[in-house]
């Protein structure tokens, strides 16, 4: 077999592993929006991540939950600009189970989902395009 094919082969590994990983993540949010609670949530600071570009805002959102508790959590992605203001209201999901929570949005429910096949689909296409021309 040539080094060339090894190449090929692990491109198609490596895309097989990242479906099957974005389809866990799939199954995660649809199940987080079968069984999760729905509310809103207020924004109730910005936190400042620099970086070498510059100034994202990473939002910080204060809900209460079912038995009344007030519970905040923050943001796994920040921006510049800032997404929300302080004291805007969204809408969020989060499990009664776990400290499972997502902002009801298409980024925010299915965001590694899309990170993880945008990064599969090119090499299952080369990869697996390679192996079946070279077989045919």
């Amino acid at each position: 077999m040539k080094m060339i094919e090894y190449l090929y082969y692990g491109m198609l590994i490596i895309s097989i592993v990242l479906i099957y990983f974005a389809l866990r993540q799939y199954n995660g949010t649809k199940e987080l929006i079968q069984s999760g609670i729905k509310t809103k949530a207020e924004v109730v600071d910005l936190i400042e991540v620099s970086d070498d570009e510059g100034t994202a805002f990473k939002p910080v959102f204060e809900y209460r939950d079912r038995s009344k508790n007030l519970k905040t959590f923050k943001s796994q992605v920040s921006s510049r600009p800032a997404p929300y203001k302080i004291g805007d209201k969204v809408n969020i999901i989060y499990s009664p189970d776990s400290d499972e929570r997502k902002v009801v949005s298409f980024w925010g429910l299915y965001r590694w989902t899309i990170i993880l096949l945008c990064i599969a689909s090119p090499l299952l296409i080369i990869g697996g395009g390679y192996l079946l021309y070279s077989r045919g």
